[in-house]
């Protein structure tokens, strides 16, 4: 227990004798100055309900029976606005605890707190007071237990900087508890460190997490040999952990998470005898490895998460029998996961995902406190016997994703009272879905059996689970029928059945679909639907996958009516058109790819970052409306559906499969700055957009296999963060605009079989391109192609038009070209004398001779310039 909660609770029950009239006065005009929020308050509304003050809630009296108030808590009462002088606070004199932490004063510290010379303990966390910390605070000299911190969710830090740390503390020689978690400190290693170890000798908590502090940590803090715990959690210490931590003969927690830091972690301080928090997470730099466990040690919570720390899991974690949360999330150990794990039997967390763990996993039986288990992504093969989660009766969550475990699902899993969740997607587990018992108690709300190799049925029982929330058995071997209203019965939010060789009967407008549940995912891709569903009071759906079916017909018009709709992929069907055009104002992704529109492109208006219209019989022009995404500075997240629903939270993650480089990607996880646009394999004609030059988000652009015309619009230079680009069998004339050789990130081009000519733009972008990229459009020349350009000046006097053509190289004359330098000096002479040539090539003579002795160069593969 913290110091200041064990003085409070103390105190607040020392209640002897009748409060001094002077101290009930005092109270009840402080209650009178404050403004609270009565329905959250429960001391303030009941103050003067009796005579004696010290009966009040939040308020303890001396038990000499003098009836002097000495304590008082107004946590969490609700308090707004600042504290009055007159308020009668800061005439309490004989107060030792304070406490006003969780309100919201929203004022400067004031300095009147410096007249309460008895406190002992001074709690104002979280209390919402702003601006400096006065000096008058180190007047305090009493002060046992100081607590400042603020949580930024709770508003805006206090700040110690004039004066600073080395001010605050200078005069609490007394201080053994001193918690800054927040406050803007923004101090050198070495300051804070010796203003601490030189003016607090007694020191037992130091808890300053996120305070802007620096490392590395000095040397000085191991004279404050009375440490039990160290929290700095959150700062930008940036150095290796001192071996001097493992000397603390009292050391309880030790709390480093998102501090930089780097180097090898001493092993010495995993076996202090005291320790039982030790907190790394989240500094990708540290690497250490775990010694041997000896007996007798006190660890209950090992936090590594996205450390890099590696080797084994040693058996000896077996003699840490106190230990009760474990996570190693996002390390890189390896080996198998030790049998010993089975001795734990105080442990209740275990999280060991993403790491390299192999083999089989240990019974559980044992740890019947275990609520949490995550093997997630790891190496781990087997069966999985049943009676590895016999008992468990606490469980709730299980994770056992990106594996390779195969057999049976156990169906002891499906028994547990307590379990919520259950994940084994991407393994091999085969045979059927067991059936669930008890399904009218059941607490299920996630079932994510997708990628396996699961065969049969999907057992009724699934449909009875009345709390579940998340349904995916996609990817699976499941067959037979699935009526879509058998879901009527469930509080579904998210349904997957997609990639089975289930037949999913989801039949038209008159069938009973009325009582369906508000669903915000639903993906029946594959499930040989063969009507659109008939989902118009779906009002929560956002997530609409039903591709890869044998719908047809046009798309309906009441799928407008879905305004909260993200993602619509309708790809891979039968569909021959839209009954009017989509207005969805959410819509990120569209994809219509493959089916059997015809007509005009039904524009979507509105901003998308994602559409494919391609493999259709579209026509006509591609419209300027297109809709896709503007701007290039929206931040790199990943598109992360949150569905919350009494307060429990779900996410699922986008995928799409995108033609990308020149074959087809799945992109599971969808940066929202990617854009892709594809118009491939229709009948477009007509010019591109200039407006596409404004899409600067834009990724990937095909618009291959159509017919368009006009010229490449110079706005492609623009988007500078293209990195595919495919136009390849159009009808496209003109030149390449050279900007297109400014575009760095651009590593597909596919400009072939086209009308294209002139030269290809220089540049090192457009080198690394092969002439595969440039074929069939003839009147191309220059690198990479074959075709050499030709200089309009050479041929003048041959061709009076001046125009520029290309010709290929033939090595077989080579060596007559060679002579040919040799000959020009015997006709040069003559010809400097003849007028129609002076006045055809007006040039002199150096500049011919530079000209004919380029073309030389030229015919031999390099670009002729003059």
């Amino acid at each position: 227990m913290p110091l200041v909660t064990m003085l409070l609770s103390m105190n607040i029950g020392l209640v002897s004798g009748r409060c001094q009239s002077d101290q009930q006065s005092l109270l009840l005009n402080l209650k009178k100055t404050l403004v609270f929020y009565e329905l959250a308050s429960t001391k303030l509304v009941k103050w003067n309900s009796t005579p004696d003050c010290c009966e009040w809630p939040g308020i303890a009296c001396d038990d000499g029976g003098s009836g002097r108030v000495i304590s008082l808590d107004l946590s969490f009462e609700g308090i707004t606005g600042g504290l009055d002088d007159s308020s009668g606070l800061f005439s309490l004199q004989f107060l030792q605890n304070l406490n006003l932490s969780f309100n919201g004063f929203s004022t400067t510290l004031p300095v009147r707190f410096a007249n309460l010379t008895d406190l002992i303990s001074l709690n104002l966390s979280n209390a919402w007071f702003i601006g400096q910390i006065p000096n008058d605070i180190s007047k305090l000299t009493k002060l046992v237990s100081l607590d400042l911190s603020t949580n930024s969710f709770f508003g805006p830090a206090l700040k110690l900087k004039k004066p600073n740390l080395a001010t605050l503390v200078q005069n609490l020689a007394q201080l053994e508890e001193l918690i800054l978690d927040g406050v803007d400190i923004s101090a050198q290693g070495s300051d804070w460190c010796k203003a601490l170890s030189s003016s607090l000798p007694n020191l037992k908590v130091l808890s300053m997490s996120n305070c802007f502090l620096s490392g590395p940590l000095d040397a000085s803090l191991a004279e404050l040999r009375s440490l039990s715990i160290i929290r700095l959690s959150r700062n930008n210490l940036a150095a290796p952990v001192p071996e001097f931590l493992a000397n603390y003969p009292k050391l309880t927690a030790l709390e480093l998470g998102l501090c930089q830091l780097n180097g090898i972690f001493p092993q010495t301080v995993f076996q202090i005898p005291t320790l039982e928090i030790l907190d790394l997470s989240f500094n990708e730099l540290l690497q250490g490895s775990f010694p041997e466990f000896h007996q007798n040690l006190s660890l209950q919570t090992l936090l590594l998460i996205d450390t890099n720390f590696s080797g084994t899991l040693p058996q000896s974690i077996g003699n840490l029998e106190k230990l009760s949360r474990i996570e190693l999330v996002g390390n890189n150990f390896t080996g198998t996961i030790p049998s010993s794990v089975a001795n734990l039997t105080q442990l209740f967390y275990l999280d060991l995902s993403s790491n390299k763990f192999e083999g089989r996993i240990p019974s559980f039986r044992r740890s019947e406190e275990l609520t949490y288990v995550d093997l997630s992504r790891n190496n781990l093969t087997g069966e999985i016997p049943s009676g590895h989660w016999e008992g468990l009766l606490s469980l709730t969550y299980v994770d056992l994703r990106y594996n390779a475990f195969n057999g049976s699902i156990p169906s002891s899993l499906f028994a547990i009272p307590s379990m919520q969740r259950i994940q084994l997607s991407n393994n091999l587990f085969g045979g059927q879905i067991p059936e669930f018992p008890n399904v009218s108690s059941c607490l299920l709300d996630t079932l994510d059996f997708s990628s396996n190799k699961l065969e049969g049925p999907i057992p009724s029982s699934v449909f009875d689970l009345a709390n579940l929330n998340v349904l995916d058995l996609s990817s699976n071997k499941l067959n037979g029928t699935v009526e879509l209203h058998l879901v009527q019965k469930l509080r579904y939010l998210t349904v997957d059945l997609s990639y089975n060789n289930l037949t999913v009967i989801a039949s038209g407008k008159n069938s009973n679909l009325s009582s369906l549940p508000q669903i915000q995912m639903l993906r029946l891709a594959s499930c040989n639907l063969r009507v659109f569903p008939y989902l118009r009071n779906q009002s929560k759906l956002f997530h609409l996958d039903l591709s890869d079916n044998q719908i047809t017909g046009p798309v309906p018009g009441w799928i407008s009516e879905l305004s909260l709709l993200q993602y619509l992929n309708l790809s891979r069907n039968l569909l021959v058109g839209l009954e009017r055009p989509l207005s969805l104002p959410n819509l990120s992704f569209l994809d219509l790819h493959r089916n059997q529109l015809q007509g005009s492109i039904p524009v979507p208006p509105l901003l998308i970052a994602y559409v494919d219209y391609s493999s259709n019989n579209l026509s006509s022009y591609i419209p300027p409306n297109i809709g896709m995404m503007e701007g290039e500075n929206r931040h790199l997240e990943y598109i992360n559906y949150e569905l919350v629903e009494m307060w429990e939270r779900v996410y699922y993650q986008d995928s799409i499969t995108v033609t990308f480089k020149g074959r087809e990607l799945e992109l599971v996880k969808i940066l929202t700055v990617f854009t892709s646009a594809d118009f491939s394999n229709n009948n477009f004609e007509g010019p591109i957009p200039e407006v596409i030059g404004q899409f600067k988000a834009l990724y990937v652009l095909n618009l291959s296999h159509n017919a368009l015309t006009d010229h490449i619009p110079p706005s492609f230079g623009n988007l500078s963060h293209l990195e595919s680009l495919d136009l390849s069998s159009n009808q496209l004339t003109g030149q390449i605009p050279p900007l297109l050789a400014r575009l760095s990130f651009l590593s597909v081009l596919n400009l072939s079989y086209n009308r294209l000519e002139g030269p290809i733009p220089t540049g090192s972008q457009m080198q690394t391109f092969s002439a595969d990229s440039f074929e069939g459009n003839q009147g191309l020349c220059g690198p990479p192609s074959n075709l050499v350009c030709f200089n309009p000046l050479i041929s003048a006097c041959s061709n009076t038009n001046g125009s520029i053509s290309g010709i290929e190289i033939d090595w077989n004359f080579l060596s007559a070209e060679l002579g040919y330098i040799f000959g020009l000096g015997i006709v040069i002479l003559p010809l400097m004398f003849c007028k129609r040539w002076r006045t055809c090539m007006s040039f002199d003579f150096e500049n011919q001779f530079a000209a004919n002795l380029l073309l030389i160069k030229g015919s031999v593969g390099r670009k002729l310039e003059m």
